[in-house]
């Protein structure tokens, strides 16, 4: 039976990819023949595809400019790479199974892919009740006993509970609340289920580089997110992958049931290939659709470019930024194979209690005050400007407060008078200013810092690396190495020369390849290049909260008792 693209794409599972669709009738772009993202090809009567995929193209955005229980007005249409950080509003419309959430959300193993709901009712299992109002987190889709569940998971007096969902589990299921900030490209490709549309307040704007925004100046309010569709495809004898809006006028036939899909080119994303198992690498693939980029290798990745997979792997970068005061303040991931070297620079702390979070036991902190604090209790110290200290320990001490006394939370420090030394206490709550006085000039490796000191940490290129043709960390003037995150890495080569590797990395590279049959002429892969990654800044603030979600936050500093 034939239907609308727009119906198909409706009724399509997100687990029942790939499908095979015959054109039945209708006209694009003047004769059929149109050319998007530089494929061109003919979507004639008759013709079959492969579709393998979708995603948001474009999301039109609906203005509320007080909150989501307001009146929405006016449209305007966001590229997905607009700047800007947002909180998602959970759906106030229930989903009436298992089997839709399944088929509409993505659940997957990836840092986004457990999404959280809740059930209006008790649901009572064989060994387990789930109580009504009660988190559900929903980790992946398998298969158990021959039917298709859900893997999921709640949280009792902090133990987890595992349990399984089947399909067909019916009821009413509501999102939860989502403490989480988000780019509007994470937005696009994780929280808009499939069919619906998405309420987000903006949380936090980014800089718009050379273009102003659609939004109103000043806005805090609510979007309406509604998202523009296209369909991933591949034409039969073609090698390019192409993108068809999901709203054109065109009726098509799922004939996935009579067909041999295997005569179609089998598109894979790096996702794909790396989660292909160990004993499957090396391999050659042919580039369908490369990366958008300048840098080494990405320039390199071009569209029908033979290349070797050697293997996959996790792999440590150190997640680093510019020491710049302004908008254009850039980010990088460095390996640890990086071989130029770097130098101490100062850091800055902006009270006491970071004084005691940076201590260390390999060293004392020698520290500056940059501003002053008059001491309300005269058992602890009143600080100038220009005074020194060698931080000692975090304790606690005795004050008089309103007549009794109290303890409260202290630093020890030594204050360096001329040719002596004092011992005076600083409150933890102190808000004064200070900064670091550098004793080491050694210089040392990203390697050698990572394992002898504590990042946050503050550095200086003084020896590039003269195995990168253009070492853009150099260029700083001063870099703080934030955070050592694990990541998931690809080892390519080229296929017709393969003088050098490089390292991919998988989930920030938007590119797709088909396997070819031939063999690896030499299974060891040469030197590999080391490649410094610049990412943008929506990327980076992904990094910082999903990479390492082992690392938190220091807790706020203790409140002046007075």
């Amino acid at each position: 039976m034939a239907f609308s693209l727009q119906k198909f794409f409706h009724s399509l599972d997100l687990r029942a990819l790939p499908r095979v669709l015959q054109i039945q009738s209708g006209i694009y772009c003047q004769g059929s023949v149109y050319e998007m993202f530089g494929n061109e090809c003919s979507l004639s009567t008759g013709e079959v595809i492969k579709v393998i995929g979708f995603k948001i193209n474009k999301l039109i955005a609906s203005i509320c400019e007080n909150n989501e229980g307001s009146q929405f007005s006016a449209k305007v249409e966001l590229p997905l790479n607009f700047p800007g950080l947002y909180k998602v509003v959970a759906d106030k419309t229930p989903y009436v199974s298992i089997e839709e959430i399944a088929r509409t959300v993505p659940i997957g193993p990836t840092r986004f892919g457990h999404p959280c709901f809740y059930s209006a009712k008790d649901i009572k299992l064989a060994n387990f009740t789930i109580k009504h109002g009660e988190q559900i987190t929903l980790n992946s889709v398998g298969e158990v006993n021959g039917t298709t569940a859900v893997n999921c998971v709640v949280v009792r007096n902090n133990q987890p509970h595992s349990f399984t969902l089947p399909l067909w589990q019916e009821g009413e299921f509501y999102e939860c609340e989502d403490d989480q900030i988000y780019t509007l490209k994470e937005i696009a490709e994780w929280k808009i289920p499939k069919c619906r549309n998405r309420i987000v307040k903006l949380f936090n704007t980014l800089h718009m580089e050379g273009s102003s925004s659609p939004l109103p100046e000043n806005f805090d309010g609510c979007l309406i997110l509604m998202p523009v569709y296209e369909l991933q495809a591949v034409m039969k004898f073609q090698k390019d992958i192409v993108h068809i809006l999901s709203d054109l006028d065109v009726e098509v036939k799922d004939i996935t049931d009579c067909y041999d899909i295997g005569s179609f080119l089998q598109p894979l994303s790096l996702e794909d290939i790396f989660e292909r198992t160990c004993k499957e690498f090396p391999m050659v693939a042919e580039i369908m659709e490369g990366p958008s980029g300048s840098q080494k290798p990405y320039n390199l990745l071009s569209t029908g470019k033979e290349i070797v997979i050697y293997k996959k792997y996790q792999a440590a970068r150190v997640l680093t930024s510019e020491m710049r005061t302004d908008s254009s303040k850039r980010h990088f991931l460095i390996p640890m194979s990086y071989k130029g070297k770097f130098k101490r620079r100062p850091r800055e702390f902006p009270t006491a209690y970071d004084l005691g979070i940076a201590r260390s036991e390999k060293e004392q902190l020698h520290v500056v005050a940059t501003k002053a604090f008059v001491s309300p209790h005269k058992e602890v110290f009143s600080v100038s400007v220009g005074d020194q200290f060698l931080v000692q320990q975090c304790q606690t001490s005795e004050v008089l407060y309103e007549g009794r006394k109290k303890l409260i939370d202290v630093l020890a420090c030594e204050q360096i008078l001329s040719g002596s030394y004092k011992k005076v206490f600083l409150p933890m709550y102190m808000e004064g200013g200070f900064v670091e006085v550098i004793h080491d000039k050694k210089q040392y490796y990203l390697s050698e810092i990572c394992e002898e000191f504590r990042l946050p940490f503050n550095v200086k290129v003084s020896v590039r690396d003269l195995s990168i043709e253009e070492d853009v960390l150099a260029a700083a003037p001063g870099l703080q190495f934030e955070e050592e995150i694990t990541d998931s890495y690809l080892l390519i080569s080229s296929a017709s020369s393969p003088v050098e590797s490089w390292e991919i990395p998988v989930y920030r590279l938007n590119m797709w390849v088909h396997l070819l049959g031939k063999d690896v002429q030499t299974i060891v892969p040469p030197v590999t290049r080391t490649t410094v990654e610049e990412v943008s800044k929506e990327e980076y603030y992904m990094l910082r909260r999903y990479e390492n979600p082992a690392l938190h936050p220091p807790p706020r500093p203790p409140k002046n008792p007075t």
